[in-house]
């Protein structure tokens, strides 16, 4: 018997070594499938999702699984997510066409979903989309056009109808371009997307279509780079859940030019707080939390930041933009280049998380007057010596570089928008593709046509021969290959659309985003106490009249009447009458003065014989330009364009002249009872025309009106600071210098205080504490004494 249980015994202990050691040698992956995209779960590895529509399979290697993107049957270096971006990148390189690359390099239109481009937008199998019975989240026929024949990788998103339509038209695409050649994923992008809509109610338990913040100069006037950093770890996740993978920001131009239409969208003047907040931005945009990580800090919770505008923007001169002709020269009379390059080279290029620094930079459109040593004076993308000389070779930066958009697009007259081939005019569209690669550039922002790249790859061929191109088209490819491999999308580019839905605009990142609303607000005048406001106070909104303008990219805007804070939000505070009689109080709520869309030119007076040149103003009142320099100190000296761009005693006054009427109006009417300022600010103002007539002035940098009544109702105290210096008036304005900071004299008030950089009062004061402290001290080394 004993034999026998032995026997027994031993084909017991074999069975189970058997059954251990089969398992051993089993795949260490499982695969589920939701909503139509299969997801491959690796065990100690990533995360895999495709579309079983798109072709590929899955490889087994080392009981892992792998996408076989180029359907080859062959494990490939790109497709092994165990090894590190850069070899993957330069293994996918290697193996790409000359075309692929060539997409590769291309960044599309802006694209809304659904409606596609802008104008007319796209067609859904040759329809407008009303008539089409496409659903919102399908592919427009172009958008299938420049994915599938342009081998474009790179969409900018605008509008989206919701986050679920976003999600779904991401995972639409992924499929689309997951089955073509080698499997390359769609690398989604956008501008910033988070400001507040004044008008949005916010509640405790609010979600909404994303969190609302403010924008740039109000989250500057915070002085708080930590509020910063946590707006970027949220945005970023954000950005994730609807299929964007690359910011087009942070815009850390110093704006050292008040009039500059862009200003809004900086971190402000100063170097010292551009370059903290530039830093916090990008490592809340690039780091992915510990549980997210794929390696190196990049994950995927991590965006692509791509900073703009190298060398700095903020210098045109007169204060115009360089988006028109009659913008596109940056001037430096300070001789001051160096310090707008800070926020780059002590921001972005220096992170205190592990993704080290900006994966990407934008040029900007201005051409850089005279600052090229060897007198070459284009548009800075166009500029081997600002793109390889300084930012490649002297600064090491070997991430990708963008183009703006439309700088390789025709001339089509000084007040033409988006159309920047500044200082290369001459040169073919072709033409203009090469030099932008032989500066060191690697993408063509607004591009969907792979055709002039391609040409600019012969150009290339024949000046320096196929091996010489091939491996310069292979190196923009490599960058643009690491900044889609470290965030993930080659692993699982697609969205759980249930999951998008909980994440965007959930109640904790609503929360923060009003709390950061909050402490962007500035008070600078609290006249005897005037706020905060009791509940049982009456208050007077008067309407406010908008003029007719056009927007940014020329879409007329109609005239209209609007009430300038919501009725029913201010109910919730105190009671409103429309009758000044009986109002204890008035709230007055106005714009900065505007200058419309093309400020600082008159197609108009050109046609008449000037050279359409006007000055910016920063008054509502009008205004002769007696301080202008004369001549300009740049300009161009081709037949059909204007060399001395001079302005000097031309008269302009502001668009919105009706809002100063508007506090004037108010003042009489209210017969010396207080009246409150709240000044929705996008530049430095000149408020001496209106400030000592009033009892409070707050700054809204386009907030909700919650965060503004939470603080004259005094449920919040005020905090923010001012992150600019308003001027005491137009001369300061027209005689400092377009790229030196805090070169003016700021306004000061009935009260004695000055508006100037750091400002700003709370319920006791003026602020004094460790952020004044800290940035402050930098404004002040600029000597102001002898300023007009």
């Amino acid at each position: 018997m004993k034999p026998k249980i032995n026997n027994l015994l031993l084909t017991a202990i074999c069975l189970i070594i058997l059954f251990f050691s089969l398992a051993a040698c089993g795949p260490k992956w499982t695969e589920t499938e939701k909503n139509g995209i299969r997801i491959v779960t690796n065990e100690g590895g990533q995360t895999l999702g495709y579309s079983p529509q798109s072709g590929v399979q899955i490889l087994t290697a080392d009981r892992y699984g792998f996408k076989d993107l180029n359907q080859n049957d062959t494990l490939d270096p790109y497709e092994d997510w165990r090894l590190p971006a850069d070899e993957r990148a330069a293994d996918l390189a290697s193996r790409m066409s000359v075309e692929q690359i060539a997409g590769l390099m291309l960044y599309s239109g802006h694209q809304r979903i659904p409606g596609g481009g802008f104008g007319r937008g796209g067609s859904y199998q040759g329809k407008p989309f009303e008539e089409s019975g496409a659903k919102a989240s399908d592919l427009t026929d172009e958008q299938i056009e420049f994915l599938t024949n342009d081998n474009l990788r790179h969409v900018l998103i605008t509008s989206v109808e919701s986050p679920e339509v976003a999600a779904t038209w991401n995972n639409n695409a992924q499929a689309l371009v997951e089955g073509l050649g080698l499997g390359i994923p769609a690398n989604n992008s956008s501008d910033p997307r988070h400001e507040a809509e004044s008008d949005e109610e916010y509640t405790l338990g609010a979600g909404g279509a994303i969190s609302r913040w403010p924008g740039a100069i109000g989250l500057a006037a915070s002085f708080d780079p930590e509020l910063m950093e946590q707006f970027g770890q949220i945005a970023s996740i954000e950005y994730r859940a609807l299929g964007i993978a690359t910011a087009l920001s942070p815009q850390v131009d110093l704006a050292t030019d008040p009039r500059w239409y862009r200003f809004s969208g900086t971190f402000g003047p100063s170097p010292e707080l551009a370059t903290d907040m530039a830093r916090a931005y990008i490592d809340g945009f690039q780091t992915s939390s510990q549980e997210k990580e794929i390696s190196g800090g990049w994950g995927y919770e991590s965006v692509n930041a791509m900073a703009k505008h190298w060398p700095g923007g903020g210098t045109g001169e007169g204060g115009r933009d360089a988006h028109y002709g009659f913008g596109k020269f940056a001037v430096y009379p300070g001789g001051n280049l160096q310090t707008h390059m800070k926020p780059f080279l002590e921001g972005a290029f220096a992170l205190k998380g592990g993704t080290g620094m900006a994966s990407a930079i934008m040029p900007y459109y201005t051409i850089s007057f005279n600052q090229d040593p060897g007198g070459e004076n284009v548009g800075n993308a166009f500029s081997k010596y600002f793109i390889t000389d300084l930012l490649r070779e002297k600064y090491g930066f070997d991430g990708v570089v963008c183009t703006d958009w439309g700088v390789t697009r025709d001339d089509e007259g000084m007040a033409a928008f988006g159309r920047t081939p500044w200082g290369v005019e001459h040169l073919t569209v072709g033409e203009r593709h090469y030099k932008i690669l032989m500066a060191g550039c690697d993408q063509f922002g607004g591009n969907n046509d792979a055709e002039p790249v391609l040409e600019a790859y012969q150009m290339g061929v024949k000046e320096h021969g196929e091996e010489w191109m091939r491996t310069r088209f292979e190196q923009s490819a490599v960058r643009l290959l690491k900044n889609i491999f470290r965030v993930g999308l080659f692993e699982n580019p697609y969205l759980d659309i249930e999951e998008t839905q909980s994440v965007v605009g959930n109640p904790d990142f609503m929360t923060a985003g009003f709390q950061a609303q909050l402490k962007s607000v500035v008070m600078l005048k609290n006249q005897n106490n005037t706020l905060p406001l009791r509940k049982e106070m009456k208050v007077y909104i008067p309407q406010r009249y908008v003029p007719a303008s056009s927007n940014f990219f020329g879409e007329e805007i109609p005239a209209r009447w609007e009430n300038p804070m919501s009725p029913t939000i201010a109910a919730n505070y105190f009671a409103t009458t429309a009758d000044p009689d009986s109002a204890d109080v008035a709230i007055v709520v106005i714009h900065n003065p505007e200058n419309g869309r093309t400020a600082g030119y008159s197609q108009a007076e050109a046609d008449a014989g000037s050279n359409g040149f006007l000055p910016i103003s920063l008054q509502y009142g009008s205004y002769t330009a007696t301080e202008a320099r004369d001549p300009s100190l740049a300009g161009d000296r081709r037949e059909q364009d204007v060399l001395n761009r001079s302005y000097k005693n031309k008269t302009v006054k502001a668009n919105n002249i009706t809002d100063l009427e508007l506090v004037h109006n108010t003042r009489k009417a209210m017969q010396g009872k207080p009246v409150i300022v709240v000044l929705k600010m996008a530049n430095p103002t000149v408020v001496e025309e209106f400030e000592s007539e009033v009892q409070a002035l707050l700054i809204n940098f386009n907030v909700q009106d919650q965060a503004v009544l939470d603080i004259l109702s005094g449920q919040v105290e005020p905090s923010g600071l001012l992150p600019l210096q308003m001027p005491a008036g137009m001369a300061t304005v027209e005689t400092q210098q377009e790229d030196v900071p805090f070169d003016m004299q700021a306004h000061v008030d009935t009260e004695g205080n000055a508006y100037d950089f750091g400002f700003g009062l709370n319920w006791n004061g003026v602020i004094e504490d460790e952020r004044t402290a800290r940035y402050r001290k930098s404004s002040q080394l600029v000597d102001r004494s002898t300023a007009p």
